[in-house]
């Protein structure tokens, strides 16, 4: 389990980071939530080592910003995500120089903070610094694979069904509950192949069928069909996949 403390001085930016932690599926808890950086040390400090994993904390708060509540934690294992504007830019970047894990751009980006917790996890599980559920750890993970096939299958099957139609990946990702970029990654690393990659393997072979099967459709009509709405793209692709333009292709199956 990853227990989160969040410090912030926007109370609807706060409240908005429970719910969105609250959603994700990782096993997290919200062990506080303060409006400014000495608040939030008062309690961190009375914590015992290991009871709190990951701080997330805006820059600019009243009493104790972002940077100074930053330093306090120098000798503690807590991963710190520091949240800023655009305007707080240089602050980031100082707070990065100050051993930050990662800084977050204001309204932050659902799938960018769920990929960083991802990878703090899996670092911490590896290090044995997860807390007191570490135990059934091995377990959970074998079930989570199990589910992360089932995710690659499901997109797969997505793809040869919706092949023809425009490529979202926000909303396919949405359909399997990950994020975009995780999903990604997955894939590719479950498939060996980048989900656009898998897309054209499809794409073309869809084509190639029609070109064989369907010999009165015009190239640009079989374009449309698999997905591409410019035709010339559609005819550079197709001969870089296959070795040879849709026409030599038709001429040579039909």
């Amino acid at each position: 389990m990853l227990n989160i403390m969040i410090a912030d001085d926007e109370e609807f930016i706060r409240l908005g980071l429970e719910k969105i932690l609250t959603k994700m599926d990782l096993d997290i808890k919200v062990i506080g939530s303060y409006s400014n950086g000495m608040d939030a040390w008062a309690q961190i400090s009375k914590l015992s080592e290991g009871e709190l994993d990951v701080l997330i904390t805006d820059i600019k708060m009243p009493m104790m910003d972002g940077l100074r509540l930053i330093e306090h934690l120098r000798d503690k294992s807590i991963d710190t995500i520091v949240l800023s504007g655009f305007s707080e830019f240089e602050y980031a970047r100082k707070a990065l120089r100050s051993g930050v894990r990662d800084y977050l751009l204001k309204p932050v980006d659902k799938a960018n903070l769920y990929d960083i917790l991802v990878k703090i996890e899996q670092e911490r599980s590896e290090n044995g610094q997860t807390s007191e559920s570490a135990v059934s750890a091995p377990a959970q993970e074998t079930i989570s694979k199990e589910k992360e096939h089932h995710v690659i299958e499901q997109m797969k099957t997505i793809l040869e069904q919706e092949y023809g139609k425009n490529f979202e990946m926000e909303r396919i990702a949405d359909t399997v509950g990950m994020s975009a970029n995780y999903l990604s990654r997955l894939f590719k690393q479950e498939t060996g192949m980048t989900l656009t990659d898998y897309l054209i393997d499809i794409r073309i072979e869809k084509a190639k069928q029609f070109l064989s099967d369907h010999p009165n459709l015009k190239n640009y009509e079989i374009s449309q069909l698999v997905g591409y709405s410019d035709p010339v793209y559609f005819n550079k692709l197709f001969k870089k996949m296959v070795g040879e333009t849709p026409k030599d292709y038709k001429a040579k199956h039909h």
